[in-house]
């Protein structure tokens, strides 16, 4: 009988992602947060909460579908979208927040859409 690792799948990846996906959760929910009670310009605002909804609905999806059984190819798609969203949303809130210019947020958004393909097409497969 093949070990879960020799049939694609690991572990430790898996455990990886539902962790990392609840912790961008959290952080969507803290940043919501923070946009709802702090004393900010509509601007400010705006772009916190539009990092928020990007960070806690990703790292939701992330932790769901984590450890549902699935090739590590998939696992990585998975990963791509986290990393995507945890990109996109620094970037936002860090130009939010501190004025750095939101660079990096196209290549998140591009990250986060790529995993989703990735992961499409490879659910199609199957």
């Amino acid at each position: 009988m093949a070990t879960m690792r020799e049939a694609g799948r690991d572990p430790g990846l898996q455990r990886w992602l539902g962790a990392a996906g609840a912790a961008l959760a959290a952080s969507g929910i803290a940043l919501s947060a923070y946009a709802a009670h702090a004393t900010l310009d509509d601007g400010v605002r705006g772009h916190l909460q539009q990092a928020a909804l990007f960070a806690l609905v990703q790292g939701a999806v992330t932790t769901a579908l984590a450890p549902l059984p699935a090739r590590n190819s998939q696992r990585h798609a998975l990963a791509l979208q986290l990393t995507g969203a945890l990109v996109f949303s620094g970037s936002v809130a860090l130009h939010a927040l501190a004025g750095v210019p939101a660079l990096l947020a196209p290549a998140g958004g591009i990250a986060m859409i790529a995993g989703w393909l990735w992961l499409a097409v490879l659910r199609a497969g199957r």
